[in-house]
């Protein structure tokens, strides 16, 4: 990893860094080295598949809203499923006999209310990952290099009035 990448991953103060990803969100230029990996010797993995799925879930909150984005998805499949069901139940009671006396009604109220209950989860997941975002604080942008500029840093001038 080149001092200029560390550097940038030192100015990243977050509580759980995802260093895997940090890495590659950067930006800076990556090249693959492949090499031949030789069989453990001794001992096993310190790394058991617990720990595993911890990094994996690290990695997927860390720089992903989608299991957010899938809350509010399956709710609103979840509530047109019992919208959809509500006009079977309504069917199937009014032109035949096959309906079941109070469960259809009790399922199509279920997929409904709790796909809007789902749906507004995700919706609320949503602002919760946005706010996630900002409190992780990273930069917008990296500047790799600057050409032309004097200084970084501009001194505060006091409001200029016009009359």
């Amino acid at each position: 990893m080149d001092r200029k990448v560390c550097h940038e991953m030192k100015k990243i103060r977050e509580k759980n860094p995802f260093v895997r990803g940090l890495v590659s969100w950067v930006g800076f230029k990556q090249t693959a080295v492949e090499y031949v990996r030789d069989e453990r010797l001794a001992g096993e993995t310190k790394y058991p598949l617990k720990k595993m799925l911890k990094l994996s879930m690290d990695g997927i909150t860390s720089f992903s809203y989608k299991p957010l984005k899938l809350a509010s998805i399956a709710g609103v499949a979840l509530s047109a499923i019992g919208f959809i069901s509500m006009f079977l139940v309504l069917y199937l009671k009014l032109f035949t006999n096959s309906t079941i006396t109070g469960w259809s009604s009790l399922l199509v109220i279920q997929l409904f209310f709790s796909g809007i209950t789902l749906f507004i989860l995700g919706m609320i997941g949503e602002y919760i990952g946005r706010i996630y975002d900002e409190a992780k604080d990273r930069p917008l942008y990296i500047v790799r290099e600057s050409y032309g500029l004097q200084s970084t840093t501009h001194s505060v001038q006091s409001p200029v009035h016009f009359k």
